[in-house]
């Protein structure tokens, strides 16, 4: 992704003390707000070191929202975290319009980071601290970096956030404990935009919450970023949800950059394997459609990098994919054909007879071995039951059967259970008896 990342200007801008009032440009004219160059991030040291990013490298553009994907561990979260500067970088940097970010910098620098790149995380209960106020948490940041003039000014910007969050102002003198799973979520965000951030890194903000309410919240999001021009780098492991919100993705797998496009482009071609794998987990509403879904697995040996290395290449229309040389060619083919990719396979989806037939089937195999959900109604189970079946342990297994071939299932067990311990406390007592005979005669 060398060709993305060579930018005009951001050499002059490398040791700056502050942050300029815009980033660089592209050869498109976009502004470049963020833009991870080759970061490596490693955990823990010596032969104990693991690499959970590995060369990342992505731009992220003024005003859009760009989605970070992939399955759990793979290296999301800590990416979103070295942008805040909470991870080190192994290797390479994180520039912010233009500047390093990343490592050793200016403390004025840091201090416009901070207040320039706010987050969003994922559980909105332990994100929030529950011995302070909702109007305390959400004015910290603005008593951290004094953005009032005095206390009638700070009161109004709390009120007014609140109130764009869909939140009361009675709210503000509550406690995090007292509200919702979304409720608290808002809160977050009203933490986080009442900054008037330029970058907001929402950390998987609604995988917490029911379906209703992450629509509420993603609207949310989307009002912001309308009337504030807000960008967001959005982490995710749903790529049904990234697909309406996003404008470019980027796919992840074991920390490495695997796919990078727009959003149509990426689901239209979706050409790295893994991506196509992620697609195809996307549930269908359609029932009948989903139980014939034929899933589609990667399988990570199908590569074969022995005597390539690969990395992160441009394939043409704004797409890059991760692999060697020769991937690569066959990608661009297949793009180029211009023809949309299926990922997703239906089988038997014009034969409704046998659908039929098979639902009947498991209709009969659910009957036959579920035998208790079929319960009559004096099936309870009584103990007296196992009572007699301890007195008379073979009555008793006699019964379980008679019980069990009447689906009298509660009362099986029950006769069952007192004949298994009748038998074992005689053949104990026989035991001992034998044992005691013995001794006598010795």
């Amino acid at each position: 992704m060398n060709e993305q990342l060579n930018h005009n200007g951001a050499a002059d801008l490398s040791k700056a003390k502050h942050l300029p009032a815009n980033g660089p440009f592209d050869e498109n004219g976009r502004e470049i707000l963020l833009s991870l160059k080759n970061v490596d991030i490693t955990f823990g040291k010596g032969d104990r070191a693991v690499k959970a990013v590995k060369n990342a490298s992505f731009d992220i553009y003024r005003g859009e929202t760009f989605s970070l994907v992939g399955e759990s561990g793979s290296g999301k979260t800590t990416i979103g975290r070295a942008v805040i500067r909470v991870n080190p970088c192994a290797a390479g940097e994180i520039d912010y319009k233009g500047v390093r970010i990343s490592g050793k910098i200016p403390k004025s620098v840091d201090r416009e980071v901070i207040r320039n790149i706010q987050m969003v995380f994922q559980d909105p209960a332990a994100s929030l601290n529950e011995r302070a106020t909702v109007d305390y948490i959400i004015s910290e940041g603005l008593y951290n970096f004094h953005l009032f003039k005095n206390e009638a000014e700070r009161v109004a910007k709390v009120e007014k956030i609140i109130d764009e969050v869909g939140l009361l102002p009675e709210h503000l003198t509550r406690y995090p404990h007292e509200f919702s799973g979304g409720q608290r979520q808002r809160i977050g965000l009203a933490r986080a935009m009442v900054m008037e951030p330029e970058l907001v890194i929402a950390d998987e903000p609604i995988s917490a919450l029911d379906i209703s309410i992450r629509a509420q919240v993603l609207n949310l999001m989307k009002k912001f970023q309308e009337e504030r021009g807000t960008t967001y780098l959005f982490i995710a492991h749903d790529l049904s949800i990234v697909r309406f919100i996003s404008d470019r993705i980027g796919v992840i797998y074991k920390g490495d950059i695997v796919e990078v496009a727009s959003s149509e482009e990426l689901f239209n071609f979706p050409l790295h394997p893994y991506t196509r794998s992620l697609i195809s987990a996307i549930p269908i509403p359609d029932p009948l459609l989903e139980k014939n879904k034929v899933l589609f697995t990667y399988d990570p040996s199908i590569h074969d990098y022995s005597s390539e290395t690969p990395e992160l290449r441009p394939i043409g229309h704004d797409h890059y994919v991760f692999g060697s040389l020769s991937e690569i060619e066959e990608y661009k083919k297949i793009r180029e054909a211009g023809i949309p990719l299926k990922p997703v396979t239906i089988k038997d989806v014009n034969a409704p007879a046998d659908g039929q037939e098979k639902e009947k089937d498991d209709a009969d195999y659910n009957v036959s071995n579920e035998p208790i959900l079929d319960t009559p109604l004096h099936d309870t189970g009584n103990a007296w039951l196992g009572v007699l079946a301890f007195l008379f342990p073979i009555l008793g297994l006699i019964a379980a059967a008679v019980f069990r071939k009447h689906n009298y299932m509660r009362n099986r067990r029950s006769c069952r259970k007192g004949s298994f311990i009748g038998l074992a406390f005689r053949g104990a007592l026989l035991v001992i008896f034998l044992i005691l005979l013995l001794l006598a005669v010795i």
